[in-house]
């Protein structure tokens, strides 16, 4: 039965969530039968395709060479995965959340086309990928970002054919899913290379897997280190790579976009394979003006950020390392039950002082009091353990002294719900001020 208080976007999303036995169903049998009835494998739905895989990386990697491209006077389009606060973030047109009548009918016309012969069953993130690439597809931009969400060989985003394959780094995450060899997830990653077309390596540590699948293709491989890199020289750093038509090209005196300076590197040689030839000054504001929600984000004494894995907890160690406070650096951190914890707790450990332990909903969820008990086997001081995101905040918020600093971390759900909590408090202090003219 329809719940009236939803809104037409939000009845679709419950739908959806309801409409598999399965979350997660890897395959492309299925997503690519509708997507073929869809008329999206009819024709390019934009001008260029980069499609970006990785266990870390791919959504800075996504949202650097977005604001790039616009910074180039390029039309894009991106679709993410996943959401902090509203499931419009997935789906952005030139730089705008799409809204919800867009999304909407992206979903009719989903559903309308897996009825339109044999029905076929799709996940919520199936139905998802092919609502995005049709609102991709009707705007038609000259470049569409797309971001793997698990995997890559057999992620719905793979049904489209990359003009450039971007694989940011491998490490161990999903574990159910894509197992814990490092070289069978390479291969799954490398899924998204095609014959002859540019694959770009991120990382200079990856799993022999990714460069024999691209050797196999006979996909030209541009590698960090390689083909491609970066140099810092502070406050600034400079970029070396090839453009599209072999062409060395530099560019010095780039800004720090707050973001992997690896990744930054990688979306500069991933939109030059795209043909996009970078001009220095442009380069400069697409890197300066580039956001991100919820990978490094500073709000005031508050840091957040989704890493849920050691090897994302490795990068944030570092950050927080180069930045040093005087007072202490708390860590209010929430996990599923399926991430590797303890891997997280170790990596972080050598820069927390003390820590929050807080519990997500879910079927995956972990409580406030099985992470506790992860932290205090490893010897780590438990300050207070909460029952959600929200409630640790909130008791943190009461006792921080000004100096000190806190960490939130270790899943999108429990960055979305300390940044949704916060805007529902912002929300009420608007409602309760008075009116203008109120007496």
């Amino acid at each position: 039965m329809h719940d009236a208080s939803l809104s037409p976007l939000e009845a679709w999303l419950a739908r959806l969530e309801a409409a598999h036995p399965v979350d997660i169903d890897l395959g492309l049998e299925r997503v690519a039968e509708v997507a073929r009835r869809m008329g999206l494998l009819d024709a390019p739905v934009a001008g260029r395709v980069i499609t970006v895989a990785g266990t870390n990386g791919k959504g800075s990697t996504v949202a650097m060479l977005e604001s790039l491209a616009r910074a180039h006077g390029r039309t894009t389009a991106t679709y993410t995965s996943p959401h902090l606060l509203r499931y419009n973030e997935r789906v952005r047109l030139d730089g705008q959340e799409a809204d919800d009548d867009c999304l909407v009918a992206g979903f009719e016309a989903v559903d309308a086309a897996r009825h339109d012969g044999d029905p076929v069953s799709l996940t919520y993130f199936e139905a998802g990928t092919l609502g995005a690439l049709h609102a991709i597809a009707a705007r038609g931009p000259d470049l569409a970002i797309l971001e793997v969400g698990l995997g890559g060989r057999l992620d719905a985003v793979n049904i489209l054919d990359a003009d450039v394959a971007v694989v940011t780094t491998i490490a161990q995450d999903h574990a159910a899913f894509l197992g814990d060899d490092l070289e069978g997830i390479g291969r799954e990653k490398a899924g998204i290379m095609r014959p002859g077309r540019p694959a770009v390596l991120g990382s200079t540590a990856l799993p022999t897997s990714v460069r024999a699948t691209a050797a196999a293709l006979g996909a030209p491989v541009h590698a960090l280190g390689e083909a491609f890199q970066r140099l810092a020289v502070e406050p600034d750093w400079t970029w070396r790579g090839h453009d599209a038509a072999g062409r060395a090209r530099r560019l010095a005196a780039l800004p720090d976009p707050g973001l992997p300076l690896d990744n930054a590197a990688t979306a500069l040689q991933a939109l030059a394979l795209a043909g996009v030839a970078l001009d220095e000054a442009a380069c400069r504001q697409g890197l300066a003006s580039v956001t991100l929600p919820g990978r490094m984000q500073w709000r005031g004494q508050w840091c957040l950020d989704v890493g849920h894995n050691p090897h994302a907890a490795g990068y944030l160690a570092g950050r927080l390392a180069e930045r040093p406070c005087r007072g202490r650096t708390i860590a209010l951190l929430g996990m599923l039950g399926d991430k590797d914890a303890d891997g997280v707790i170790r990596t972080l450990a050598p820069v927390i002082d003390a820590w929050v332990p807080v519990g997500l909903d879910g079927d995956r969820a972990r409580s406030a009091d099985a992470l506790a008990g992860h932290l205090e086997a490893l010897g780590q001081t438990v300050w207070h353990r909460a029952a959600s995101p929200g409630q640790g905040a909130d008791w943190l918020e009461a006792r921080l002294e000004p100096e000190d600093r806190v960490l939130v971390c270790g899943s999108f759900f429990t960055v979305g719900a300390v940044l949704a909590a916060w805007a529902s408090r912002a929300q009420t202090a608007t409602d309760d001020r008075p009116s203008e003219g109120a007496t």
